[in-house]
């Protein structure tokens, strides 16, 4: 832990169905960025629902994340390392429909 209660890293997860494209959206360095800048603070147990970006039919996808543990204090900043992993499916709508089987006819 850090002299002023800020966390060495914290341990994110998503759910295993999250599609190949979201998973490559989470895990960019860019969007561990965008975690630290946007959190001030991390405890185990704490949902967030991110925004992860736009299809290219305009589709969104917004994935659910759990804070599965901290290591250190509770506070984020540019230095807290931001890790992930998978836990079990929730039955994750991607988005999409307009790109597969269960499009609108």
């Amino acid at each position: 832990m850090t002299d002023d209660g800020t966390a060495d890293r914290v341990v994110v997860s998503y759910p295993a169905d999250l599609s190949d494209w979201g998973r490559m959206q989470v895990e960019k360095p860019s969007f561990r960025a965008f975690l630290r800048k946007t959190r001030e603070s991390a405890a185990a147990g704490d949902d967030w629902a991110e925004f992860v970006g736009v299809g290219c039919c305009g589709d969104t996808l917004d994935v659910p994340l759990r804070v599965e543990r901290v290591d250190g204090g509770t506070g984020i900043d540019a230095d807290t390392e931001v890790a992930f992993e998978v836990r079990a499916a929730c039955d994750l709508d991607g988005g999409w429909l307009v790109q597969s089987e269960a499009a609108p006819e």
